[in-house]
């Protein structure tokens, strides 16, 4: 009591032998201790949902990806291992033969493929490589047929050192029809030699089921077109021809119709059409590259 008879508030705060502010700092300090563990459980829930597989069918933003399409490793490889850029440079990596194409209303599916590290390979003269000293390392061919089977095309790409390797082929590329044209077509003997014959003049015959960077198969001997001569050949196939560098890749696309004709009307536009589509789907997966 103070000498006016009034409690002393020093004592009054210490009765029962705790300070008053000594219970205050319990108070707050239980409830950062509560808040810290509800923040270490959030942490721990949220860091379980993104170890999942398919996380982004819980996490909302990051799409699903259960059931999405995988890469298939390169033969000898752990399926764990990511594939370097140049073991993934295969047909079926890249062009499944299972899958349709699809672009602006044209349709196609791979009949076809072939590849090897030999670029000269995709050439119909040997002796005249415009990709001389280009740097190119590795080429991917593919054949497609187009749904209304009025149309077939055939792609090349080239995989080169550097961009500038493929800005320079290009450069030099100055005729795409010094390259063969990959088919599906089987090569047949010849009635009168016994020979092996090409579909087409300038083509190139590619086993369906060969597996994507193994061997290509022996180029199919060129051949002179029906109506044409030994010393006068007849006229060539109509084609229409994409050829597109993107970043260290070319790629070549060269439709035509399935019946080879060498001519048609000035207002048809329908190759240019396939080329264009088609050469698009090719260059899409090299886009980000």
């Amino acid at each position: 009591m103070t000498s006016q008879g009034e409690p002393d508030q020093s004592a009054a705060g210490q009765e029962g032998g705790t300070p008053a502010t000594d219970r205050r700092g319990r108070h707050f300090g239980r409830r950062r201790t509560a808040l810290w563990c509800a923040l270490v459980v959030a942490a721990a829930g949220v860091g379980f949902v993104v170890s999942l597989p398919h996380p982004g069918d819980l996490i909302p933003g990051l799409g699903s990806t259960a059931g999405g399409p995988k890469a298939q490793p390169a033969p000898g490889l752990d399926s764990q291992q990511p594939l370097t850029e140049a073991q993934a440079f295969t047909a079926d990596h890249y062009f499944p033969g299972d899958r349709t194409v699809e672009q602006d209303g044209v349709q196609a599916r791979r009949t076809a493929a072939r590849g090897g590290g030999d670029c000269a390979e995709t050439l119909l003269d040997r002796a005249r490589d415009p990709l001389h000293d280009t740097g190119c390392q590795a080429y991917v061919g593919v054949a497609f047929d187009h749904v209304d089977q009025k149309v077939v095309s055939s792609v090349t790409v080239f995989r080169f050192a550097d961009e500038e390797g493929a800005r320079k082929a290009r450069q030099a590329l100055t005729d795409p029809g010094a390259l063969l044209f990959v088919t599906s077509a089987p090569a047949t003997p010849s009635p009168t030699t016994g020979a092996t014959a090409s579909p087409g003049a300038g083509t190139a015959s590619a086993s369906p089921g060969a597996p994507a960077g193994a061997a290509p198969s022996t180029p199919a001997a060129v051949t002179t077109p029906p109506g044409g001569s030994a010393t006068q050949p007849a006229p060539k196939p109509v084609t229409a021809v994409r050829v597109e560098p993107v970043g260290r890749y070319l790629t070549v696309t060269v439709s035509r119709y399935a019946d080879q004709r060498t001519t048609t009307p000035p207002d048809d536009r329908t190759l240019d059409h396939a080329a264009r589509a088609l050469s698009y789907v090719v260059r899409a997966p090299f886009l980000w590259m």
